[in-house]
């Protein structure tokens, strides 16, 4: 029997990973719904959000290596999800690309505008809705 704290052997690309479950399915999810609660504070880290719920910071590596991410892609990734709903969202048309990104919880342009490149393969500005003209 493996104790939930106990680290899953890593194995090569042919490893199969059993799904998180119980207990440590309940804290990443608590973790999880924490980050995405808090994804606009640029000051989000993994210290924070481990000490927050007083667990370890390899405790969280932990949870989030069980579903072969990472704490930090997890982060990127929502923040660029919600700065791309933004960019498409009429209601948000008139915000500057700048104050989308800000507000997605990137603290520098420059390297939103290249993660959001690498990932959309498109620049943040050729996402932007147009705004109607009634």
């Amino acid at each position: 029997m493996r104790d939930d704290n106990e680290i899953e052997p890593q194995g090569g690309n042919d490893a199969v990973r059993e799904p998180i479950t119980g207990v440590r399915a309940a804290r990443l999810n608590e973790i999880k719904s924490h980050i995405l609660d808090n994804l606009r504070q640029h000051g989000l880290s993994i210290h924070a959000v481990a000490n927050r719920h007083g667990i370890s910071v390899s405790y969280v590596r932990q949870l989030f290596a069980a579903e072969s991410t990472t704490f930090s892609e997890f982060v990127l990734q929502q923040r660029l999800a919600a700065a791309d709903a933004m960019l498409r969202d009429p209601h948000f048309a008139e915000r500057s690309v700048t104050a989308i990104a800000f507000e997605a919880g990137f603290g520098d342009i420059a390297h939103f505008n290249r993660i959001y490149r690498r990932r959309f393969g498109k620049k943040p500005s050729d996402a932007r809705v147009t705004p109607r003209k009634d």
